[in-house]
């Protein structure tokens, strides 16, 4: 992809009168030389994995460490005095985005969009986001085109990796990207998926990355639950024209820069964070052996 900025991006759709879903497959096409149908049928298979690591998480699984497992199907299947506190299509994504965490913990097959850490952030909110509005495969499809190129962007001008920028660079562009998606699933113009995106990072910033046990689970899978809830925070206020007073693209500027300055401990090592806590140190001795 051509190195471009987030204001780029929204300007080059806004002028040219689609949204940046559109404009991504477009400029992949251009890139791959591959046909539209090829790529978009892609992106589907995608969705289908997605959706597949959903239903197979809210059936209930666990994990063979036994640290993580049932609760994205205890959270779907919670009272109905238990849901309203949230709502919808927040309290599905959250189960949602559970269920993904969790299949993956137990070595299933999910997207690892843009991490395996964060893989549950995207598909609760483009599918929760997707029930709730009725939307369609195609309208879902280009929102992930919106989200990928997005996540480029930020790869190019941060990082998307736990180890080298902490757990903002993960589940934070996860909710960054997804934010971005569901403000184009409901209709928000190019400038403010950018602004959903700059405004789910200020809610994300410093976010550090500390595994119990070196393990993908706890806290990770429970942070993509609160990381989608931010994602969704993120596209009310921009639908709603709230703007981020830090530039988009600045804001991501700041993300890495912020990455860079996390002690080391803080960055995927295990050595920080909740897995130095007194709890986190037995998970890990008992894991060993």
């Amino acid at each position: 992809m051509q190195a471009i900025t987030l204001q780029e991006l929204a300007a080059s759709a806004s002028s040219l009168g689609v949204n940046i879903g559109i404009l991504a497959r477009e400029w992949e096409r251009q890139e791959t030389g591959e046909p539209l149908d090829a790529l978009t049928e892609k992106m589907r298979c995608r969705l289908q994995v997605m959706r597949e690591a959903v239903a197979r998480g809210l059936g209930g699984v666990k994990s063979r460490s036994g640290l993580t497992g049932g609760d994205a199907q205890r959270t779907a299947e919670a009272a109905e005095s238990a849901r309203a506190i949230g709502g919808e299509p927040l309290c599905t994504a959250i189960s949602y985005a559970l269920a993904v965490g969790e299949v993956n913990a137990c070595m299933g097959r999910i997207v690892a969009a843009p991490t395996a850490g964060s893989c549950g952030i995207i598909p609760a909110i483009l599918l929760a986001v997707g029930e709730h509005l009725g939307a369609d495969d195609g309208r879902l499809i280009e929102a992930l085109f919106a989200a990928g190129v997005i996540g480029s962007i930020i790869e190019r001008k941060s990082t998307l990796s736990g180890a080298v920028g902490g757990c903002q660079a993960e589940c934070g562009s996860a909710a960054a990207m997804a934010a971005a998606a569901a403000v184009q699933l409901n209709g928000g113009s190019p400038e403010q998926c950018i602004q959903a995106v700059a405004l789910a990072f200020k809610g994300t910033l410093g976010l550090v990355c500390d595994p119990v046990a070196g393990l993908v689970e706890v806290p990770c899978i429970k942070r993509n639950a609160t990381s989608a809830a931010v994602a969704l925070a993120a596209a009310c206020m921009a639908m709603a024209g709230v703007l981020s007073v830090i530039p988009p693209d600045e804001v991501v500027d700041a993300m890495g820069a912020i990455g860079r300055e996390l002690p080391i401990a803080l960055r995927e090592t295990a050595m920080g964070g909740l897995a130095a806590t007194p709890t986190g140190k037995r998970i890990a001795r008992e894991q060993q052996g």
